[in-house]
């Protein structure tokens, strides 16, 4: 049986080793332009090369970090978005799916 004293330093260093690997847990790759997902969106990681003959709709005010569906703050270089699951897109970014936040 393991004696108390032992059980107990071996929980707190799993604690500590949890917590120390808890923010490699959560990065994730930005998503690469030549995905399939992405070249089917028309996704860019800048805004500025949005080819508006093929995407009509884009306006030049539209960028990941004003979608609705962008899941990091205005302010950071990338975030989240449920349509490249497990990846993050780029602030300045820009796709298909782009829709006005509420």
């Amino acid at each position: 049986m393991i004696q108390p004293i032992q059980r107990r330093v071996f929980l707190m260093t799993l604690a500590a080793t949890a917590t120390a690997a808890a923010p490699l847990v959560h990065a994730q790759a930005l998503v690469d332009e030549k995905d399939a997902t992405a070249m089917a969106l028309g996704y860019v990681s800048d805004a500025k090369r949005v080819d508006a003959r093929k995407h009509p709709a884009f306006a030049a005010e539209q960028s990941c970090a004003r979608c609705a569906l962008y899941q990091g703050q205005p302010t950071d270089k990338s975030g989240g978005c449920p349509l490249f699951a497990g990846k993050q897109v780029a602030g300045s970014g820009w796709c298909s799916g782009w829709s006005r936040k509420a």
